[in-house]
């Protein structure tokens, strides 16, 4: 199964296109921009406590059958959080400092 790649960060709602490079996910593809990520996340996923790595770049070449952006498209679904600014920013504080391995 494919990523969803999700259009979106699910903080600040930049777009996120398959190819962005500044795209983050945790483990269960909950999705940011690296500023998200790194500076108001604190490598801290709001919905799941895991950290982030860079998202993989699905690519738009077709160099295997039925493999590419074309043939397996992205998400268009915008995912946004459930939380507010106040209680990411706590739930952050509160483990940021338990690296993601340890979490």
């Amino acid at each position: 199964m494919a990523l969803q790649l999700r259009p979106n960060c699910e903080y600040c709602d930049k777009d996120l296109p398959p190819r962005a490079t500044d795209a983050r996910i945790c483990s269960y593809e909950c999705t940011f921009c690296a500023d998200c990520a790194e500076h108001k996340l604190h490598n801290v996923c709001p919905n799941c406590g895991g950290g982030f790595a860079p998202r993989p770049i699905r690519p738009a070449t077709e160099w295997r059958p039925g493999l590419s952006v074309a043939k397996r498209p992205p998400s268009d679904k915008r995912v946004h959080l459930s939380f507010g600014p106040d209680e990411v920013a706590a739930f952050s504080a509160g483990i940021m400092d338990i690296p993601p391995e340890e979490r």
